[in-house]
């Protein structure tokens, strides 16, 4: 009787723990095929990335410039009053770095906290960008 009692709460935690494992975020993931439809249908990107990144590998045509983070981790104070005066909390806007890590995070922040609706979180990131091939520029 006593493994019947331990047994059904772990299976129900086990249970619990895998359905919140497989919830969907809030935000919409696209692949570069996507991203280069985004873009051609007036999308704006916004490349969170460091200036030293945007130096080191280039930058997309056309994409916002914004620095999220420093390079120690700290969210830059003027990101966020920056990023709204620029993006209504309606308008759809992509969300793009170096691996698809930063954006994601950034794109669940502006979705759950700040209550904006059209965020996609371009996860592949600079990484696989370059590696397929696609165009890049100057910053």
């Amino acid at each position: 009787m006593l493994k019947r009692h331990f047994f059904l709460p772990a299976l129900v935690v086990s249970l619990l723990l895998l359905l919140t494992g497989c919830t969907q975020p809030p935000y919409t993931n696209v692949d570069n095929r996507q991203l280069q439809q985004l873009l051609q249908d007036g999308v704006p990107l916004y490349d969170i990335r460091r200036p030293d990144e945007w130096r080191q590998t280039g930058v997309i045509e056309g994409s916002h410039k914004l620095s999220f983070v420093s390079q120690n981790g700290q969210v830059y104070p003027d990101f966020f009053p920056t990023f709204q005066q620029q993006v209504k909390p309606d308008q759809a806007v992509i969300i793009f770095c170096r691996t698809g890590n930063r954006s994601a995070y950034l794109a669940q922040h502006l979705m759950e906290k700040m209550g904006y609706t059209k965020v996609y979180n371009a996860k592949q990131g600079m990484v696989q960008w370059r590696q397929e091939g696609l165009p890049v520029v100057a910053p």
